[in-house]
């Protein structure tokens, strides 16, 4: 399998950036000791970005840093000390190419700190993330993580400071969102406590944990914690769907860095297209019906490598839906494909939906 194909690649004659906007001056991320380069980095993303979906990012090219699902770190104890394994979500990170962040959560610093110390120190990673952002219930009024935690600075500066120095020599970032509301917006001083704390870099996502992923990213007020960080790199996240809003993102916000999130699970070639806008160059087309047919098939046999025919099929069920986004008939598809239970009515429905 070939990703991309020699269509997606050769493409001189590809358009320039939408709006035909200049290129900005945007310079390598540097993440402690990491150079991030180019600056855009590939959110995690609970139930997506696995093992097979960073290996077709990586394929494509384009991302600076590449992340994991974010890992539960009393889960991890847990199995490692109960059942002699290691969580799903870090299947093929010990193998995998680097740079590659590893991003946790919890509520306890201790706990915390003694996986991020097992991720930098046995599986090196590159960067131990640690998540103060994720909106879900399940993390935040059930657990007391996530983005519940950024009620309690103190806290949130006792966990980073304890993981920091469990990690040393690896760098420790942080993910947070804008507040828990609207009316209690403190992303400022999170990110001084972050900073003070030892963190190496702030990825902010500009809306609140009470938005959800509801209305639009609030980049004006990603912009303005910038000048409350003395040393440590800014990076926003939010509403990142083309080339051209990267370059927008670059260009009018204060930001060292960006980092893109949903629109990559419909179009993972989206990080080699920004890459090419950033550095003033044609921007390649998106891939061809065909092309895009074999990229799922191919991501189908990954994910299927690793948990076997029956139970891939199920999980590749929500991943196939994100190829259709865009795609005349994708409502169909998405419907058809979503009840596929064998790997002969998985083919069977993509060869009907993305026909040669």
């Amino acid at each position: 399998m070939k990703i991309p194909s020699s269509t997606w690649q050769h493409a001189a004659s590809a358009a320039a950036v939408a709006d035909s906007q200049p290129a900005p001056r945007v310079q390598p991320l540097k993440i402690g000791p990491l150079v991030v380069d180019p600056p855009v980095l590939q959110a995690p993303m609970a139930g997506f970005t696995n093992f097979a979906y960073r290996q077709i990012v990586r394929q494509f090219g384009g991302a600076g840093l590449q992340a994991t699902e974010m890992v539960h770190a009393k889960g991890f104890l847990w199995l490692e000390n109960e059942a002699d394994e290691l969580p799903e979500r870090l299947w093929g990170v010990a193998e995998e190419a680097r740079p590659l962040a590893v991003q946790i959560w919890d509520n306890d610093p201790a706990t915390l700190a003694e996986v991020g110390a097992k991720l930098a120190h046995e599986f090196r990673v590159s960067v131990v993330d640690i998540n103060f952002g994720c909106p879900v219930k399940q993390v935040t009024e059930k657990a007391h993580s996530g983005s519940y935690l950024l009620r309690y600075p103190d806290r949130v500066g006792a966990i980073v400071e304890r993981v920091v120095a469990a990690c040393a020599p690896t760098p420790v970032t942080a993910k947070i969102r804008l507040g828990c509301s609207r009316s209690s917006m403190n992303a400022i001083e999170i990110a001084q406590v972050v900073e003070q704390a030892g963190g190496a870099a702030l990825t902010v996502h500009g809306r609140t944990a009470a938005d959800f992923f509801s209305g639009s990213a609030d980049w004006d007020r990603i912009s303005e914690i910038k000048p409350h960080l003395k040393r440590i790199p800014l990076i926003g996240n939010g509403d990142l769907a083309s080339p051209a809003a990267v370059l927008n993102a670059f260009a009018r916000y204060d930001v060292d860095g960006v980092m893109i999130a949903r629109a990559a699970l419909n179009k993972p070639w989206l990080f080699a297209q920004v890459k090419a806008a950033l550095a003033g160059e044609p921007v390649p087309p998106d891939p061809t019906l065909e092309d895009e047919r074999s990229l799922l098939l191919h991501h189908y046999s990954l994910v299927c490598e690793r948990f076997g025919e029956s139970k891939g099929t199920v999980l590749m069920r929500k991943y196939a839906c994100c190829y259709a986004q865009g795609r005349a008939g994708a409502r169909e598809f998405r419907t058809r494909v979503s009840k596929v239970a064998s790997p002969a009515e998985f083919h069977l429905v993509v060869e009907e939906s993305f026909p040669r």
